[in-house]
């Protein structure tokens, strides 16, 4: 059978557990020889634990069956590294919704965590066939199976008879399996990438003799920072580089390398990087350009470098990216074109651009700020900023994340990741690229179908602090750095200059904070009146910013530490412009370099408190309770799923259908409206209905303008005037609606779901009036919604002020407003088939909520979401 048989997700790259690589695929006849190999490689321990009884080798007939399965009723998924099979699982079905499952993995990779993957990515297909159970028939000394099956976290039973253990696992994922699921990826991500920014010895390979080039300047680099490991450089004829003895190839050297950097030309990367799977080297970092960044021609051979590295288990920074910098004293990596890398700190760095890069670096330095590592990734053909989390989350050199993204692969991935991190590790992130216009070639494309102000509401959901610029993140990350979270937005001023203080007065107003009244010294003002002032303020403030700004050079140094004295334990964040400089000077260290404690400065006042303001932010959303979603009465997603496949078929695009029906599956309810052709069908269609009611346009882009709606027709003869003056507004041909109308004030709002490409659904809200329709004032949240979600939601549009009372309108349900959107999330998170589904208008009243018109798009999807289902790494170059 050829591979276009069965559907193209069942393919993935894996992580395991050491942070290695390997391929997952579903066995074919092609694969014969391969399994032959594979069998005679295994133990007679793993044999006879597999066939309960010896066999030293497979027949021809039993290598035809294994190799030969239908994929529906018999399936058989492979691990390869290589060119080898290093691992096999398979299931058989035995009756409806039951199925017998039996793996065997190689013993020279056992306890890497391949069984555990392959068991997810099986029972993933499984299920997808209408396999709901899984046996297993074990060994009672066979314990690896029996662990890997008990840990998988599937609801789990098992029985003992005729010297068998029967083990029977339900395959409904859990809250149990997908906690499993997540925790072992975190652990395999984070140990890949731990194996690249730790390496025992690197080689340079492509390190020429003259000056300059770039293997050289990445070797160089490395030796000025003095790596703690043996580096080996390769050049096909030079003896030495750099005075250090050269090596022809990779496969000459003599000591193992973990690490290996490329500096070769980029037609020639793909031969050097099969050397380094023979050679057993972990991890590359792919400085060569010549990829993606050229074209069809340059992202086909990206392709080809990703796959092949991550068949034989190698993960890979780049191509055309800066290097990989770690300052552990342990370690003192300097794998970059950079010379200059700031000192050791406590904040990771990742950068999408290879460039840009250097520059970030020299920046950082300046500012006296150390960082803990520091990642290019260039074009992201594999390691990506999801990687770097998951590493930068343990790490306990690391206490703040920055990130400079140019575009997004996966982003529902990094909203999973960044909502749990930041809840321990501040996480800044510059987003460039608006549009596909600014995104470089060879990257992933940024998000479609969402504007770039839902980015910013997901990114807030996440608890992620978006910043407009790198000055920005330089200046939020050097807070986060040295000064405690503030617990509130109450911010004092202790300047020896008036009109500064009043400037940073005026700039905590228009960002949010609450200034107390500052506390202005005089120009004359030395260490004593600072101390003594900063003493007082601290009291009754979360956070202080302290101007020093002497018109004549003052004492500067008793100032500095005094400052420092004061601010020593009070657990709130005190910030400075001190003389104007940027960073932390020498006199606002707590040590020989910046540590905890240590007072960051500001060039101006308004840029102290533009940092303090987006901290003030991160650490409110930290108070809020982490939120889970909650079960809900009143939804039967069977039902709603048999509907929407129903509806489905099999069609060849998109399918508009009337949602009425898979609301009422949620527990909400879509208000009648019936289409009229005539004043009398009207008239007809509102008696039915009961009186008073409106009438409207039908189609949903008319509803949309001002005017098309009439309201509070209590009669025949106002249907009918109504009717007229519509048509011949709208035209003849309009389609009108009658419907009953509300009976209570309401304030109209608009709730939509989309099911985006790279996020999965997405929930929006907005109000429905025409000046906030036309200023696109939408706030968005991924789904599903916790109640915490639901609640911000709500009340993150400029207009929500209109829903509470404010300008003349009533309060309104909010409560029953939150629970519609919480409900309507679940119905989006429950099925990814929903592609679009519009609200509009909600009605929201004084004591309920209304949904007056609803329309949806169904699209068929194969296979799981991003991000959703079994373990695997995203496509080379489109995965972030």
């Amino acid at each position: 059978m050829e591979a276009a048989q069965y559907p193209a997700h069942w393919e993935a790259d894996v992580v395991l557990s050491d942070g290695g690589t390997a391929h997952v695929r579903p066995i074919k006849p092609a694969d014969a020889d391969r399994l032959r190999s594979f069998y005679s490689r295994l133990s007679e321990e793993s044999i006879y634990f597999r066939f309960f009884g010896p066999r030293p080798r497979l027949s021809e007939r039993e290598v035809t069956r294994f190799t030969n399965v239908d994929y529906v009723d018999r399936v058989a998924l492979i691990a390869t590294i290589g060119a080898d099979m290093v691992a096999v699982i398979r299931y058989d079905r035995m009756g409806p919704g039951e199925a017998e499952v039996a793996f065997l993995v190689e013993d020279a990779h056992q306890g890497r965590g391949v069984a555990s993957v392959l068991l997810e990515h099986l029972a993933e297909t499984a299920r997808e066939r209408g396999i709901t159970r899984f046996v297993a028939d074990v060994l009672p000394a066979n314990r690896k199976m029996t662990a890997v099956l008990k840990q998988a976290g599937y609801t789990a039973q098992s029985r003992f008879a005729d010297g068998v253990v029967r083990m029977t696992l339900d395959l409904t994922p859990t809250e149990t399996s997908q906690e499993v699921t997540a925790s072992r990826e975190h652990r395999a991500e984070s140990r890949s990438i731990e194996r690249l920014l730790s390496p025992g010895s690197v080689a340079v390979v492509g390190a020429g003799r003259e000056p300059g080039g770039v293997g050289q300047t990445v070797l160089r680099n490395l030796l000025a920072a003095d790596f703690t490991g043996p580096v080996y450089p390769v050049h096909r004829q030079a003896r030495a580089v750099a005075g250090v003895r050269a090596y022809p190839s990779v496969t000459a050297i003599d000591g193992e390398v973990d690490l290996a950097v490329l500096a070769v030309p980029a037609d020639g990367v793909i031969e050097v990087v099969k050397e380094c799977a023979e050679k057993g080297v972990r991890g590359l970092v792919v400085v060569s350009s010549g990829f993606g960044e050229t074209g069809p021609e340059g992202r086909e051979r990206q392709d080809e470098l990703a796959r092949i590295a991550r068949a034989y288990g190698l993960r890979v920074v780049g191509p055309n990216c800066l290097g990989i910098a770690n300052t552990d004293p342990s370690v003192r990596l300097n794998a970059t074109l950079a010379a200059t890398i700031p000192g050791h700190g406590r904040v990771g760095f990742f950068s999408q651009s290879g460039a840009l890069g250097t520059a970030l670096l020299q920046r950082v330095a300046q500012r006296g700020m150390g960082i803990s590592s520091f990642v290019s990734a260039g074009n992201r053909a594999d390691v990506s900023g999801n990687d770097l989390l998951q590493y930068w989350e343990e790490d306990p050199r690391t206490d703040v994340i920055l990130l400079y993204l140019e575009s997004l692969g996966n982003p529902r991935k990094f909203a999973r990741l960044a909502r749990r991190i930041s809840r321990r590790k501040p996480i800044v992130v510059v987003k460039s690229g608006g549009t596909t216009q600014n995104v470089p070639r060879g990257h992933a494309a940024p998000v479609l179908g969402l504007p770039d102000t839902a980015l910013s509401s997901l990114f807030e959901q996440a608890g992620v602090i978006r910043v407009d610029d790198l000055i920005q993140q330089f200046d939020v990350a050097q807070l986060l750095a040295y000064q405690p979270l503030p617990k509130g937005p109450r911010v004092g001023l202790v300047s020896n200059s008036d009109a500064l203080a009043l400037l940073a007065a005026d700039a905590c107003v228009r960002a949010g904070l609450d200034p107390a009244p500052p506390v202005n010294l005089g120009a004359r003002a030395g260490a004593a009146e600072f101390g003594a002032a900063l003493t007082s303020v601290l009291q009754d403030v979360d956070a202080v910013v302290v101007i020093y700004m002497p018109p004549i050079p003052g004492p500067a140094d008793e100032v500095a530490a005094e400052l420092l004295r004061v601010s020593r334990d009070c657990g709130k964040p005190v910030l400075a412009t001190f003389e104007g400089r940027v960073g932390v000077p020498q006199g606002l260290r707590t040590g020989a370099t910046p540590e905890r404690g240590s007072i960051p400065s500001y060039a101006a006042p308004e840029e102290a408190v533009r940092a303090l303001a987006h901290v003030v932010r991160h650490a409110r959303w930290r108070k809020r309770p982490p939120g889970v979603p909650e079960e809900i009465e009143g939804v039967d997603t069977a039902a709603a799923r048999r509907l929407v496949l129903s509806r489905l078929g099999e069609p060849h695009g998109d399918v508009r259908i009337d949602p009425s029906e898979l609301l009422a599956c949620y527990g909400l309810t879509v208000w009648p409206a019936e289409v009229a052709a005539s004043p009398e069908e009207a008239v007809e269609a509102a008696e039915r209905l009961g009186w008073p009611v409106v009438l409207k346009a039908a189609d949903p882009e008319a509803a949309k303008r001002a005017g098309t709606v009439r309201l509070g027709l209590t009669g025949p003869d106002g249907v009918r005037e109504a009717f007229a003056g519509l048509k011949e507004q709208l035209g003849q041909d309009a389609v009108l609606a009658v419907q009953r109308m509300v009976p209570q004030p309401a304030v109209p709002t608009v709730v939509s779901v989309i099911e985006d490409s790279a996020f999965g659904a997405v929930v929006s809200f907005g109000l429905g009036e025409v000046t906030a329709r036309l200023l696109h004032d939408e706030a968005y949240r991924l789904a599903p919604l916790t109640s915490e979600d639901a609640a911000t939601l709500v009340r993150s549009p400029h207009a929500a002020p209109l829903l509470f009372g404010e300008y003349g309108y009533p309060p309104v349900a909010v409560e029953a407003l939150e629970e519609l959107l919480i409900r309507v999330g679940r119905l989006a998170d429950d099925l990814p088939e929903v592609a679009r589904l519009d609200l509009d208008p909600v009605l929201v009243g004084e004591s309920e909520v209304i949904v007056l018109g609803a329309r949806a798009v169904l699209s068929s999807q194969e296979g799981p979401r991003v991000d959703a289902g079994p373990r695997r790494l995203g496509w080379a170059g489109r995965g972030w």
